[in-house]
């Protein structure tokens, strides 16, 4: 087998999970080949995501004015079997981010979902230690924002609880074609979350994601929480398929 390569380092920071259950008719569409749905408890699940990137390099190096940027994207829960066990991990509808650059590699080699629109965010904390998280981004003339205030605390993520499944994914898998797919290694350390209150989401989910996730996202997510994140690290992808 060859040897893996790291192709991008980042630290991850701040990330807002809000959680929603969805139908598996839903997902099936976006569904790469050699993969199948995930579950926690008989619930599939898609997530909006607000992150920071800092430090971004790839390859090792760090281009001027795209090392430090936000990314919101929608994510679905996948595993892929394989002779050494199961590989849990992630499908992304889309990714939004401001930086075409990063959209033009990101789509080039690992075939994904990403687009660049006007994007802007504040992370503020307060006196007492609660952050203020707001991941905004613009589309057909109107901000969207993911929102929300986490806890001044961290703790650590229960074995087996929801929290785990959402956040714990170390494989991305890739829908090249209808019957070709790639996977691509994201390390990092187990992270610590935080409770979310004050959560609010606005979206044009039909002209981003299209009118199947309306129902979806809606909808009250199931959960909400802020993970602390940590440095990444995400090794080359690879064909499965």
């Amino acid at each position: 087998m060859a040897t893996k390569t790291t192709f991008l380092t980042a630290d991850w920071r701040y990330l807002l999970l809000a959680n929603y259950p969805v139908e598996a008719s839903v997902l099936r569409r976006h569904l790469p080949a050699g993969v199948e749905l995930d579950d926690w408890n008989g619930t599939h699940y898609a997530s909006m995501v607000g992150l920071l990137f800092e430090d971004t390099r790839m390859l090792g190096i760090g281009f001027p004015w795209h090392r430090n940027f936000a990314e919101v994207n929608l994510r679905f829960y996948v595993r892929r079997k394989t002779a050494a066990g199961w590989k849990h991990g992630v499908v992304f509808v889309k990714e939004i981010v401001s930086k075409p650059a990063i959209v033009l590699v990101a789509n080039t080699l690992y075939q994904e979902k990403y687009v660049a629109l006007p994007m802007r965010h504040r992370i503020e904390a307060s006196p007492t230690g609660e952050l203020t998280l707001d991941y905004n981004w613009k589309i057909k003339g109107e901000w969207n924002y993911l929102r929300g205030t986490a806890a001044a605390s961290s703790e650590p993520m229960l074995e087996h609880s929801e929290a785990e499944f959402l956040a714990e994914n170390y494989w991305g898998f890739t829908r090249r074609s209808a019957t070709k797919t790639s996977e691509y290694e994201v390390v990092h350390p187990r992270w610590t979350i935080r409770t979310v209150s004050d959560f609010s989401f606005h979206c044009n989910v039909a002209a981003l994601y299209g009118s199947e996730f309306v129902e979806t996202l809606q909808q009250e997510p199931r959960s909400v929480f802020m993970a602390d994140g940590s440095a990444v690290k995400i090794m080359s992808g690879e064909k499965v398929l």
